[in-house]
């Protein structure tokens, strides 16, 4: 069985067991959390939302808090000697899928 669920504003698709790096979700290491916002079920009796599937939900626990690679946003224009020179790290958190409910 798998579910496809939205957090951060992006759609995964996740199964159990499957571990997936998703934006920020604010809680500890080690937290059980609830993403709620699944979008379709898949499996013996697939099932697609309108827009979200009623009930269900998908159970993962936080296994890390990390940041991503740093990302360099480098501006110029030739000839007007302007730049600037900027880094960004997106902070993310490292989801294992425990268990997908199909709720009623």
């Amino acid at each position: 069985m798998f579910a496809i669920v939205k957090t951060g504003g992006k759609q995964y698709r996740v199964g159990v067991g499957d571990q997936i790096a998703v934006e920020r979700i604010k809680g500890e290491v080690g937290s059980r959390i609830s993403l709620t916002d699944v979008l379709a079920l898949g499996g013996e009796t697939p099932q697609i939302g309108t827009p979200m599937v009623a009930g269900a939900a998908v159970m993962a626990k936080i296994v890390q808090q990390p940041r991503a690679s740093k990302v360099i946003v480098f501006k110029k224009k030739r000839r007007k000697n302007y730049r600037r020179k900027r880094g960004h790290r997106q902070e993310l958190t490292l989801l294992k899928i425990e268990e997908i409910s199909a709720g009623a």
